[in-house]
């Protein structure tokens, strides 16, 4: 496929072209959120404005043209990840309310005894659901560490036991960047009959996915990491697994008969949607999934791997800034987490802010992981398609210019 061409693609993104303190907006946010093209904008806005109705009720016009689309959506969906029907794509507000449904159906089977296995890096919504469903059924949550700026591999393999029911990993870790090898893991996890949950949130919007070649029981996304709108997610589950969850939320739309003192469900995936959908937010995500779709997810990758190749030697070169995760180019996602010697983390944002350059300071929903780096804090620069090497160069100016001025040298 042709290689993407950034600049053409940044002509969808109108949000992209302001000033910010009367400089140049340099989006570098992404971890965070992703900015949305015209065509999703576009394609929200015409179903409020033509086919605004609620889903799977009506038999009018209005209703049925709505309930296409949305379920069309959710088949665009199952394509881009190759799970192996849409029943297995449950609508969610986002990942980490897919986090939350698998954590209580683990309550359903953890004892007293039982472990559930995470790493060190992971984002607080594939912490505390965990940490919550450990401390009502009596099971140990346990953690595996880093090497090198990444997952160790041995303290992992060595953390799975008969007593593993559960694992549950970040495909890309939204502050050290690496990729985790969650194919590997399965295999292990599975090889003692445990469950298998990827948080994918860092690695839809720019990996290509395929849930049966990474043997995942789980995968969990938010829609406004990869161009949708917010409050929109999926919850991918294996159709056996899912057929064995109980629903988290009960009422309108995720019945199939009800009666005075008892009711039973409808089928995948609709029992778990109860109530009305964000169907905007989930016909905003199909057309996000087009968009990414037709410039190739190959090239996307692509791309994102031509920056951290082009930008992270620049960032290593500047002294006095520490890089967190793998110090490898080939081993780093688009998502650098960074220290500046003598700086606070958001007076860096601050200043950079002052640049025209957007970028995350904080301790990014990681704090485990902080206290692991000895850290409290730290900026973060993250890249998404629109992103260019001059959006690079421009980080690394700023940086300079903050340098200068907090510590008077560069």
């Amino acid at each position: 496929m042709p290689k993407l061409d950034v600049y053409k693609v940044k002509k969808d993104f109108a949000i992209l072209d302001q000033r910010v303190n009367d400089e140049p907006l340099v989006y570098l946010d992404n971890a965070a959120t992703t900015q949305k093209p015209k065509y999703v904008l576009e394609a929200v806005q015409s179903y409020y404005e033509t086919d605004n109705a609620n889903v799977h009720r009506g038999v009018h016009t209005l209703a049925e043209r709505a309930t296409a689309s949305y379920e069309a959506a959710r088949e665009k969906v199952t394509q881009f990840i190759h799970a192996k029907s849409s029943k297995e794509i449950l609508f969610t507000r986002g990942a980490t309310t897919g986090l939350n449904w698998v954590a209580k159906f683990a309550e359903q089977l953890l004892q007293a005894g039982d472990e559930v296995l995470i790493t060190v890096m992971e984002h607080h919504s594939n912490i505390i659901p965990w940490q919550q469903a450990c401390q009502k059924t009596g099971a140990k949550l346990v953690y595996a560490y880093l090497k090198d700026g990444q997952l160790d591999l041995e303290d992992f393999q060595q953390k799975v036991t008969s007593k593993t029911k559960f694992a549950s990993v970040a495909h890309v870790s939204n502050v050290l960047g690496c990729q985790n090898p969650v194919k590997e893991l399965a295999k292990l996890v599975h090889e003692v009959g445990a469950y298998m949950i990827v948080d994918a949130a860092q690695s839809a919007p720019y990996l290509p996915l395929d849930v049966q070649d990474l043997d995942c029981d789980f995968l969990t996304f938010s829609g406004h990491k990869m161009l949708a709108p917010t409050g929109v997610g999926v919850l991918y589950g294996k159709e056996e697994v899912l057929q064995l969850m109980d629903p988290v939320e009960f009422g309108g739309e995720m019945i199939d008969f009800v009666y005075e003192q008892s009711a039973n469900w409808k089928e995948l995936p609709w029992k778990f949607e109860a109530g009305t959908p964000n169907i905007a937010g989930a016909i905003g995500l199909g057309a996000a999934v087009d968009y990414l779709s037709q410039l190739g997810m190959e090239n996307v990758w692509r791309h994102e791997q031509d920056l951290v190749a082009y930008v992270l030697p620049k960032l290593q070169e500047i002294e006095g800034l520490t890089v967190y995760g793998p110090q490898d180019v080939s081993r780093h996602a688009g998502v650098i987490a960074f220290n500046v010697d003598g700086i606070h983390p958001h007076d860096l944002a601050t200043a950079l802010d002052y640049e025209g350059v957007a970028v995350r300071a904080g301790h990014h929903c990681a704090q485990p992981l902080m206290r692991y780096l000895k850290i409290s804090s730290a900026a973060r620069a993250s890249f998404s398609i629109y992103n260019s090497k001059e959006d690079c160069d421009r980080l690394v100016q700023a940086i300079l210019a903050a340098k200068e001025y907090f510590n008077g040298t560069l």
